[in-house]
């Protein structure tokens, strides 16, 4: 399950993230232990968790059934099922959000960062085509709630490749890139593709392997 990150500042559902996790992790703790076919929770309870009067309630749930967070009753189950993705917010992590000059500064050491490993990383048959950031870090929010990295992969040339010593396997060799760039920072999300057209759009091009020049002014 993913680590879902709720930023201090921002309203979800219109519930601010700390108050928003404390109410759906008091949902989720009714739940805990039974199976899943037992474990749904009544209109009334949800209410009583987040705080709310029946007419804003109502217009809550609603919301979360939208957005993937309740599974409705349905002819057999008068009560509410709790799906996967309201987990994430009932465990998710709280934190201040990330300004948008440490972004750049993160970008700027991703980009270093790809060239270190397609110069020296030898025994990797993988190395990095691009770095693009995309998400959040593509509008003009000056406060960022994480840095969404694309990471174009490629084939590491023969001729630079290690003339001694075992190749690693492609899984492996992807697999330490994509620990490396998680290790800049809590706040970096990888998302490690083959091509430039399966990165998420809009995206910026940040270095490409074959122009290695960073563009930050994002």
């Amino acid at each position: 399950m993913r680590i879902r990150t709720l930023i201090t500042g921002r309203l979800y559902f219109g519930i601010d993230a700390l108050n928003l996790r404390a109410a759906t992790a008091r949902v989720l703790a009714r739940v805990v232990g039974l199976p899943p076919e037992r474990a749904r929770v009544s209109l009334r309870n949800l209410w009583q968790d987040f705080g709310v009067d029946a007419q804003r309630g109502q217009a809550l749930v609603d919301e979360l059934v939208a957005e993937g967070l309740l599974e409705a009753p349905h002819e057999l189950q008068v009560d509410y099922a709790l799906t996967e993705r309201f987990v994430e917010f009932a465990r998710a992590r709280v934190v201040d959000p990330l300004p948008r000059k440490r972004a750049k500064q993160l970008l700027a050491q991703a980009c270093v960062l790809a060239a270190r490993i397609n110069d020296d990383w030898t025994h990797n048959p993988l190395e990095v085509e691009a770095i693009a950031p995309f998400g959040s870090y593509m509008t003009r929010d000056s406060n960022l709630a994480e840095l969404s990295l694309g990471v174009v992969v490629r084939p590491r040339a023969a001729t630079r490749r290690a003339r001694w010593g075992r190749m690693k396997a492609k899984s492996d060799g992807a697999r330490a890139m994509r620990a490396a760039f998680r290790e800049l920072s809590s706040f970096v999300v990888v998302h490690m593709v083959s091509e430039t057209q399966l990165l998420s759009r809009p995206f910026a091009i940040a270095f490409h392997a074959d122009s290695p020049v960073l563009r930050l002014s994002a």
